[in-house]
C-alpha cells in the first residue's frame, strides 16, 4: 500500500507522525510546509513542498490544487491520511478522482465544533475520525477513536 500524509506543519504534522507504527512500514509520501520543524522530523523522507499560507489564501489554495494534480498522478497513493490544515483540501478532492482513499482525522483541540478543513473534505471522506465523542454530534459518520495523544 502507499500512503500519501498531508499536513501543515507544527501540531498538523505532529498528530500524523504520532501515526508512526501505521505508516513506518508502508511506501509512503508526505506533503508539509517546507519549514524548519517539517525539514528535521521528515529529513529522511520523501516530501513533497506545499504553497502556505493556506488559510484563506485562494492563490496558495490553486498552486495547491496543481500541486496535488501533479503529485496524486505522479505517485498513485492508495490512501490519502491528513489531520489539516487546509493543504488537505486539494488533496482529498483530487484523490478522490484518482480513485484513493482518504482519512481525515480531526485535531484534538476541537471537541464540539468543526474546522474549516473538516467541514470541507468531511463530504469525501471515507473515514472521519474524531477524538472525542462530543465530534460525532458534528460529524455524525464520523468514528471515535480517542486521543491520539
Amino acid at each position: 500500500m502507499k500512503v500519501c500524509l498531508v499536513g501543515s506543519s507544527g501540531g498538523h504534522l505532529t498528530h500524523l507522525y504520532m501515526l508512526k507504527k501505521f505508516w513506518e512500514n508502508e511506501d509512503r509520501i508526505w506533503v508539509t510546509f517546507p519549514k524548519e520543524d517539517a525539514k528535521s522530523l521528515l529529513s529522511d523522507e520523501k516530501v513533497y513542498a506545499c504553497h502556505y499560507p493556506t488559510n484563506r489564501n485562494l492563490k496558495n489554495l490553486v498552486k495547491n490544487t496543481f500541486l496535488a494534480i501533479k503529485v496524486l498522478f505522479k505517485e498513485k497513493p492508495d490512501l490519502i491520511i491528513s489531520s489539516g490544515a487546509a493543504v488537505a483540501v486539494p488533496f482529498f478532492y483530487i484523490g478522490k478522482l484518482f480513485g484513493a482513499k482518504t482519512i481525515y482525522i480531526e485535531v484534538f483541540d476541537r471537541m464540539d465544533k468543526p474546522t474549516v478543513t473538516g467541514k470541507l473534505v468531511y463530504p469525501v471522506t471515507d473515514r472521519f475520525v474524531v477524538q472525542w465523542e462530543e465530534m460525532k454530534k458534528v460529524y455524525p459518520k464520523a468514528i471515535n477513536l480517542g486521543s491520539i495523544f
